[in-house]
């Protein structure tokens, strides 16, 4: 037994490689009892990695990227913003609405030899949010700042022979401002009610806002204590009434040369412009409400320009552009809906523009009680000889001695007699008036149109919500 068991053959020895084979079987194994799913092997023996671990890095490195471009983007909208308002004068200083300085205070925007010169942008109507005035002409330089004592001065003490009109709620003075400037300068007197106060502001603001070649420019205002002062651009040869109308202006002074028929016609054409502006090139439109012949002013070359917004609306944005307020304006200029219902629109201002063309075409007055009956009024006695042509003929006024087209004459009878129809929506826009006039006025050689094309390009002005609520 011993001897088979010595010849017995022993169990092999395990081999070093089959060892091997063994472990690399066992890593190879899936993990059974891991989330993860078994990692993959990218060739060779070198092991393999997770996709997700490449994945997540690259999705936070993009989600950074797309907040720090919006966080940019943010920043240079705000920038723009910031500066499209200090553009258009507003008070990003934080000053307060409403306030109005007389000397170099927190309203006033910047200082230029030894003169305080305040905001181009709203002075009345505080802070202009986004939605105020959006886009405005910009000026070299805002309205001037004086003192009571020097627009004294400026007038001899405002004195009588300096005064070149005179007003519902204020007297206007010739003056000489101390940098030798001409002006106009109207020192309003405020009643019980302190309704000179309101034109003034309205006076301030708007013209503040609104930059056109047909309007009268604001040089400056007076704010001093109780005194409120208005400095307008001088206009030579003074207002329309006092060329239609010499008699009943006793202090014009001088016999002034009646208006020759060309001169009419471009007088009809600026004021036509001016109307435009205030109607289609301001958002919500400005009714002018009181335009008469007294507030056409004419410039050295009898360019008209319009003046006197004292009682001007801001009007409404619906589809009507109606607003109801108190009736203000001249007797013999209110459109009929406006004066029996206080409904106004700028179909109001159109119905006044027609009066203002008849004027120019007959040169009468609105009202004139010293005429035989029936011819009283100036509106219900031209209408029935508005479309008649010998009879439109006859009432054309005797100072242009017959010197003038009669092809014209019926044309721009036919324009007044469209815009004095007694319903408002059977007038025409002003900008429909503009058109029809600019044909007729190129036909003199001595009216030059270039400076006014077909469609002017005019800058929009965007009138704050508290603009609307200071013009009551």
């Amino acid at each position: 037994m011993s001897d088979v068991a010595a010849f017995s053959p022993s169990p092999p020895a395990p081999s070093p490689l089959a060892a091997a084979d063994v472990a690399a079987d066992a890593l190879l194994a899936p993990w059974p009892l891991s989330p993860w799913p078994a990692p993959l092997r990218r060739g060779g023996d070198d092991g393999g990695s997770n996709p997700l671990f490449a994945i997540l890095p690259l999705s936070a490195l993009a989600i950074g990227l797309v907040l720090l471009v919006a966080v940019a983007l943010i920043l240079v909208l705000t920038r723009r913003a910031k500066l499209r308002l200090v553009a258009a004068g507003d008070s990003v200083d934080g000053d307060k609405p409403g306030a109005l300085a007389s000397s170099c205070g927190s309203s006033v925007r910047g200082y230029q030899n030894g003169r305080c010169y305040a905001a181009t942008g709203c002075i009345y109507g505080g802070r202009l949010g986004p939605l105020g005035l959006a886009v405005v002409q910009p000026r070299s330089r805002g309205a001037q700042v004086f003192t009571y004592r020097e627009l004294e001065r400026a007038t001899d003490g405002f004195g009588e022979g300096n005064v070149l009109g005179r007003g519902a709620y204020g007297v206007v003075f010739r003056g000489r401002l101390g940098d030798g400037t001409p002006a106009a300068i109207k020192r309003l007197q405020l009643d019980p009610r302190r309704q000179g106060e309101r034109e003034f502001r309205v006076e301030v603001d708007l013209l503040s806002r609104m930059h056109s070649p047909h309007l009268v420019g604001l040089l400056g205002y007076c704010a001093d204590q109780s005194h409120r002062l208005l400095v307008f651009e001088f206009m030579p040869n003074g207002s329309l009434k006092g060329h239609l109308h010499p008699a009943v202006v006793p202090a014009a002074g001088e016999q002034r040369p009646a208006l020759d028929w060309q001169t009419r016609l471009g007088i009809a054409l600026d004021c036509a412009r001016a109307l435009e502006f205030l109607h289609e090139h301001t958002s919500p439109a400005v009714i002018h409400r009181d335009f008469n012949c007294s507030n056409v002013l004419l410039d050295h070359n009898y360019r008209a320009r319009v003046s006197d917004f004292g009682t001007a609306k801001v009007g409404s944005n619906k589809a009507n552009g109606q607003v109801v307020t108190r009736v203000l304006g001249t007797t013999g200029y209110l459109a009929p809906e406006y004066a029996s219902t206080g409904k106004l629109t700028t179909k109001s201002d159109v119905y006044s523009y027609g009066v203002v063309l008849l004027e120019l075409l007959t040169g009468r007055v609105p009202v004139d009680t010293q005429r035989p009956p029936g011819q009283h009024v100036l509106v219900s006695w031209a209408l029935p000889r508005l479309t008649n042509r010998e009879r439109l003929v006859q009432m054309v006024d005797p100072a242009l001695k017959g010197q003038f087209p009669v092809k014209d004459l019926i044309q721009v009878a036919a324009i007044a007699a469209m815009c004095i129809q007694t319903k408002a929506e059977y007038r025409p826009l002003m900008t429909d008036v503009v058109q029809s006039l600019i044909p007729i006025v190129k036909k003199s050689p001595s009216m030059s149109c270039s400076s006014t094309p077909a469609r002017p390009l005019q800058h929009v002005v965007y009138m704050s919500p508290a603009a609307a609520s200071n013009t009551s």
